[in-house]
């Protein structure tokens, strides 16, 4: 494919896209950032074309993970997997986990930060849960310690709790009891945080529900 560049034509509709022309003819196509460095008259040998497609597929993978990165922050493994599922060969892939790293879009101490810290305040969980999900999206053991070492879990299964207990008010004794238990199991409480909170939910209930529900006898 060893030829002169004749033109540099951006694309009708992708103006972040350069088509390469070799010797008149069509030759591949580049990223706009990295067509800037070509011009015309310029000779390019099979590995100068070979060096461009690779730095091409490089910066065409970097935009995927960059669009995959903006919905929300990720870990390190999130963003190979995602970048494996679009099969691209792993030099391609670590060129691109690198360059988001020096860019500080990858982090996995700051995405558990960020997952402990949305999960306390929208969706409060366990130690043992946020450890469970932390581990599934990949990031290392010490860092999950340590995002989740500042964790009040005492704190935190309360407010769980009392949320719990004011929904299942209405039920007997036994069933508060049970599902009440399972709730706060679910949600990665640990049975010695469980127990006592049970316990206290239900004499609290129990308080707070009147007696004589219903009306007194004679009246």
């Amino acid at each position: 494919m060893t030829g002169t560049i004749t033109a540099l034509r951006f694309r009708k509709r992708n103006k972040d896209r350069v088509n390469v022309y070799l010797d008149g003819r069509f030759a591949f196509g580049l990223a706009a950032i990295e067509a800037a460095h070509l011009r015309v008259g310029q000779m390019l040998s099979d590995a100068d074309i070979a060096r461009l497609q690779k730095k091409d597929e490089i910066e065409r993978a970097y935009e995927r993970a960059l669009n995959f990165l903006s919905y929300r922050p990720r870990s390190e493994a999130e963003a190979r997997r995602n970048l494996r599922g679009k099969n691209l060969e792993e030099d391609v892939i670590e060129a691109v986990i690198e360059r988001l790293t020096r860019a500080g879009l990858l982090n996995d101490r700051e995405f558990a930060r960020y997952w402990v810290e949305n999960r306390m305040q929208f969706k409060p969980r366990g130690s043992r849960a946020l450890r469970q999900e932390l581990w599934e999206k990949g990031v290392p053991d010490a860092v999950i310690t340590e995002a989740i070492e500042s964790v009040n879990e005492e704190d935190i299964a309360r407010r769980v709790a009392e949320d719990g207990a004011r929904r299942m008010a209405h039920l007997q004794p036994d069933d508060f009891c049970r599902k009440l238990n399972a709730y706060l199991a679910r949600r990665g409480f640990s049975y010695a945080v469980i127990k006592p909170l049970v316990e206290e939910m239900l004499e609290t209930v129990c308080c707070e529900i009147p007696s004589d529900i219903g009306g007194s006898e004679g009246m």
